[in-house]
């Protein structure tokens, strides 16, 4: 018991900079008062004392405004931040080290008895106001961002934005480095490509300049292939591209998603 009360406290510490000392993490958190009374009613309800559970959890979201069933399944070093508003359903689980902001609901879209809200794995980070409705999982180390509506799994690792839910994964170095290398010879900088844009249209420019760039491979074997023949074709330059006119797509592109 010590020791997850020990565990709990120093999860706060890693992952909020505001704690300064364990006396006020343990008086003034909320969201470590709603796990404690949840621990409480979910040992209740699994001895079969099913009223006694709901008043305990009864009790734990009117002193805290966070509402967690006592059905619902809760590992170890589970950090609710700030917590008002957050809803966990009875099927829910949730694993190790996870993280939630407030206004998160774990919820259904069922009134079918079984398996209905969601499971969350391990390191999972669920930001403010999110909504994840469903019997699926959300894999390890997965981010759903503040005030997205997820509906679907999303695979470990990977993030989740939008109303739907839309899977971001970011892509590997060597895909970014290509990208950038073929965005420079364009001459202009592809707003959107960043990898820290979870932007549809900007995933559509990368997949351009991808296969721009393998375009560009493909032009230049044949170029080697017809001088290899005597030809002198390849040798006409390109015509040159104004920054201006990627300024103004670009331009248009940010207005349309603003």
């Amino acid at each position: 018991m010590f020791e997850r009360l020990r565990e709990d406290i120093q999860s706060v510490f890693h992952r909020d900079p505001a704690a300064r000392n364990a006396f006020e993490v343990l008086t003034c958190y909320p969201g470590m008062h709603a796990i404690w009374l949840h621990r409480l009613a979910h040992i209740l309800w699994l001895q079969g004392l099913k009223w006694p559970a709901r008043v305990v959890s009864n009790f734990g979201r009117w002193m805290t405004g966070i509402e967690i069933h006592p059905g619902a399944k809760v590992g170890r070093r589970f950090f609710i931040d700030h917590g008002m508003g957050i809803v966990i359903g009875e099927t829910a689980e949730i694993g190790n080290d996870v993280t939630l902001y407030q206004g998160v609901t774990l919820g259904g879209t069922s009134w079918n008895a079984g398996k209905r809200h969601p499971t969350l794995e391990d390191g999972v980070v669920v930001g403010a106001g999110a909504k994840v409705l469903g019997p699926f999982t959300v894999g390890a180390g997965a981010k759903i961002g503040s005030n997205a509506v997820v509906t679907k799994a999303v695979p470990a690792g990977a993030t989740a934005v939008g109303i739907p839910g839309r899977i971001i994964i970011k892509s590997d170095d060597d895909v970014q480095a290509k990208r950038k290398a073929i965005a420079e010879k364009l001459g202009f900088d592809a707003y959107g490509v960043s990898e820290d844009m979870p932007d549809p249209v900007a995933r559509a420019i990368g997949q351009l300049l991808d296969h721009l760039q393998a375009v560009d491979v493909r032009l230049e074997g044949m170029c080697d292939a017809l001088k290899g023949l005597g030809s002198d074709y390849c040798a006409k330059e390109l015509p040159e591209l104004h920054d201006e006119v990627f300024d103004c797509v670009k331009d248009k592109s940010e207005s349309k998603v603003g």
